[in-house]
């Protein structure tokens, strides 16, 4: 079983930063793959970033929609995960969640939310224009 909680969401104005961290429980976590996902309202979850585990040497792809603004990184130590958020925009709002996948295939990705062992329960992202 492996647990996940998010922290670091509010309110922020367009243009802003913000970092999204997830602390996360269980044994291997350096072997997890560990994704960002969002949902908005009305809107399905979709997905923002994920880092593979050390099997796939720590691997970092992004959504087109936040790549070049958004960072996900990880320090398998501390069991966390990071999102660094810049350059915000209001339709980057959104609750934002971490996932965990416990088996990683070397040179797979890894897109979709059931594709995902493991859930938090969200923090909200809220971007003001």
């Amino acid at each position: 079983q492996v647990q996940l909680v998010e922290s670091g969401g509010g309110l922020v104005q367009a243009g802003d930063s913000l970092r999204l961290s997830c602390a996360a429980s269980g044994r291997a976590f350096s072997s997890y793959v560990m994704g960002w996902f969002r949902q908005a309202p009305g809107k399905e979850r979709e997905f923002v970033a994920a880092i593979s585990g050390s099997w796939s040497s720590g691997r970092v792809y992004y959504a087109d929609s936040v790549k070049g603004r958004f960072t996900c990184s990880r320090d398998n130590a501390k069991k966390t995960v990071y999102l660094q958020m810049n350059s915000l925009k209001p339709e980057d709002t959104a609750v934002y969640y971490c996932a965990a996948r416990t088996r990683d295939y070397r040179n797979n990705y890894y897109y979709t939310s059931s594709e995902y062992d493991y859930w938090g329960q969200g923090t909200q992202v809220t971007v003001s224009s």
